[in-house]
């Protein structure tokens, strides 16, 4: 009988995940520091058109692309002469679990049909559980989320709660855990005992199944706008939908498009912290979990994450808390739509960057989300008034101190976005990725798969190694 304590049970995470998924992740590494990223990508088995058929057959995609006139028109109120770029929004919402992450399980959940898996399991607490959830029912099989969802005083937030809610309702078994290392133990030992395929978020089924969202987007935006995009904004957390937008864009011919990351600003607050974990507002979307990912993707629930943001990327800003709430209300009152933060964190974000380009510009932001109930702004907000945090409007740019305050801006000109340094990311993966490996000295592949992996040049990565 197999030991079932931690250490035995993450001593066998690999063959665990190989068993899971149907995937042997040795075949696509080097040995070194590189390793063969579009095969493994290629290792899903289906194209881009099969993805979309796969999709189309339980309400996914084919998402409806929004201009938002009203709110472009008050960017504008706030941009010099000429400028103010043109905001559309990819009504993702729409989708069957009311969300992206729908792109993402439909692909996932139909593989493992195919492959003869009788469930399937996910960890997450956020919009994917219940995607994965939805599909499994179209799919007719069972569905088991691990979900981290409460601090060691069994108190959770309203949004974490209310998804787990959606889940349960799709018929999913839901597990729910406090904060801390136990989430992943949890996943795979239960995995492990149940023989259930790993839907994972960071699996290549995972991120194939977005690039049909960027193939849309391009598409969509041609027949809207006579053009590419010039921007597509995408929220940032683990670096799937930003990796999978970005794939399919290229896929569709938008070679030119800026891939911009946006994140919520949770500086000083830490993600494992027990004591930290209800101080948040916003419980995705933020930059403690897109800067870490960013930086590190390898340390999710498959040994070879697909989602590798910063070879996308060409731009990572930060909005704040309440710039995010206040879009939330705008979006609602200005153009009749409303949707959760998730979404709206790219929101906030374009509607800041939208003032620095010109008015025939076209910005995307990528998703909307579902909202409703937990989900809402207002849950949120009463939650973190019994949690201490002060909720006032000033200058959020200026005022706001995550897990303190939540400063709602004075009005739409204080709805800011600032740069993240996505220069010491590049230098942070190269330095991680060598550490890791324990490589002496680089090989020419690994310099120019560091290269690839940072956006960036070989000469860049040998200066950033002291090379």
């Amino acid at each position: 009988m197999l030991k079932k304590d931690y250490a035995s049970v993450m001593s066998r995470s690999n063959e665990i995940m190989k068993k899971s998924l149907g995937i042997d992740f040795s075949q696509f590494e080097s040995g070194s520091i590189a390793f063969d990223y579009e095969k493994l990508m290629e290792a899903t088995g289906y194209t881009l058109e099969k993805i979309i058929e796969i999709q189309s057959r339980t309400g996914v995609g084919n998402t409806p692309l929004l201009e938002l006139r009203n709110i472009t028109n008050l960017a504008r109120k706030y941009a010099k002469p000429g400028y103010g770029a043109r905001i559309f929004i990819k009504d993702e919402a729409t989708n069957a679990s009311g969300s992206f992450k729908a792109r993402r399980a439909a692909c996932a959940v139909a593989h493992a049909k195919k492959l003869g898996f009788k469930g399937v399991m996910a960890a997450t607490s956020g919009n994917y559980g219940a995607a994965v959830a939805s599909q499994a029912a179209m799919q007719g099989l069972n569905c088991i989320i691990v979900q981290e969802c409460y601090d060691s005083n069994g108190v959770g937030q309203p949004e974490i709660i209310e998804k787990a809610r959606k889940c349960e309702a799709l018929g999913a078994e839901v597990l729910q855990l406090t904060v801390g290392p136990e989430l992943f133990y949890t996943f795979l030992s239960v995995m492990e005992d149940t023989g259930y395929f790993n839907a994972s978020l960071y699996s290549p089924f995972g991120i194939a199944g977005i690039e049909t969202l960027g193939y849309e987007i391009a598409q969509q935006c041609q027949e809207k706008a006579g053009r590419f995009p010039d921007a597509v904004i995408c929220t940032n957390a683990g670096g799937g939908m930003i990796t999978g937008t970005a794939r399919g864009l290229l896929k569709a011919g938008a070679s030119d498009t800026t891939m911009v990351a946006a994140s919520i600003d949770l500086t000083g607050l830490h993600m494992a912290s027990d004591r930290q974990f209800n101080k948040k507002s916003c419980t995705t979307g933020h930059t403690g979990f897109g800067v870490p990912f960013a930086m590190d993707p390898d340390h999710s629930d498959v040994p070879r994450s697909a989602a590798r943001p910063l070879r996308y990327m060409d731009r990572y800003v930060t909005v704040k808390q309440g710039d995010v709430m206040y879009m939330t209300e705008v979006l609602a009152n200005l153009e009749g739509l409303e949707r959760g933060l998730a979404g709206n964190t790219a929101l906030a974000a374009a509607f800041s960057l939208a003032q620095e380009l010109p008015e025939d510009a076209v910005i995307v932001v990528s998703e909307t989300e579902y909202t409703g109930a937990g989900k809402h702004i207002q849950p949120q907000m009463s939650f973190a008034r019994d949690h201490g945090i002060d909720i006032r409007f000033g200058d959020p740019d200026t005022e706001d101190q995550p897990g303190v305050n939540l400063i709602l801006p004075k009005d739409p000109s204080f709805i800011c976005h600032q740069d993240a340094d996505i220069h010491h990311f590049r230098q942070a993966l190269i330095k991680k990725a060598v550490k890791k490996s324990g490589v002496a000295m680089p090989t020419e592949e690994d310099l120019s798969f560091l290269a690839d992996e940072t956006k960036s040049d070989i000469a860049f990565v040998k200066e950033t190694l002291g090379l």
